[in-house]
């Protein structure tokens, strides 16, 4: 009895094993990777790409998200350390004002820095999405050189999906992009005096 009850018992763990290498198979990624944009001068482009994110580690893949010039623990860094461990996020900047037309060396730095480490971690092979959180506004700001984005563009892994966010996208990143999509602001409430809330602006 004892040697059939091990035998059933092998053959269910074997099933169960084919089961599990099944259900992991479908989460591996290999559809071609997209170039998303999400620019405008409205809220919630960070926002839109955190429910990206979202979406993507509910079908079991990992994501990378790099926040050029942001220094600031914001709640989705704090969510994810807690809760979502198929999200990494690093910060790359100060928590402070930077001039658009006299940026600190030091704000040049850090964004430089932030572009290294995201081109690593998207050569890595680790993630199927990275989010380039407020890399427009760094371009935009000079921080970063626009041929070295382009070209990171241009030599992601083909299955990986790529996000980059924030206002003032430049003309070539936009026609480089499978998706672009515009916030546009209709009304803000900075503009009534109500000011920064945790859970909505950080």
């Amino acid at each position: 009895m004892k040697t059939i009850k091990s035998k059933k018992t092998s053959a269910l763990k074997a099933v169960k094993k084919k089961k599990t290498a099944a259900v992991k198979k479908t989460t591996v990624k290999t559809a071609m990777g997209l170039v998303i944009v999400i620019t405008g001068n409205g809220k919630g482009k960070t926002t839109a790409a955190f429910g990206q994110a979202l979406r993507a580690i509910g079908q079991g893949y990992k994501v990378f998200v790099l926040q050029f010039m942001k220094g600031r623990k914001y709640g989705e860094f704090i969510a994810a350390e807690k809760y979502l461990p198929h999200l990494t996020i690093r910060m790359s900047g100060l928590d402070s004002f930077v001039m658009r037309d006299n940026p600190a060396a030091i704000d040049i730095e850090l964004a430089q820095k932030g572009l290294d480490a995201a081109q690593k971690e998207i050569n890595s092979g680790k993630y199927d999405m990275v989010i380039l959180d407020e890399i427009n506004v760094a371009l935009d700001f000079k921080l970063i050189a626009l041929t070295e984005v382009i070209e990171l563009i241009k030599n992601k892994p083909a299955n990986l999906d790529l996000i980059l966010t924030g206002r003032y996208a430049p003309p070539e990143i936009i026609e480089l992009a499978d998706t672009v999509s515009e916030v546009k602001e209709v009304r803000h409430h900075y503009k009534a005096g109500i000011k920064d809330r945790a859970g909505i602006e950080y």
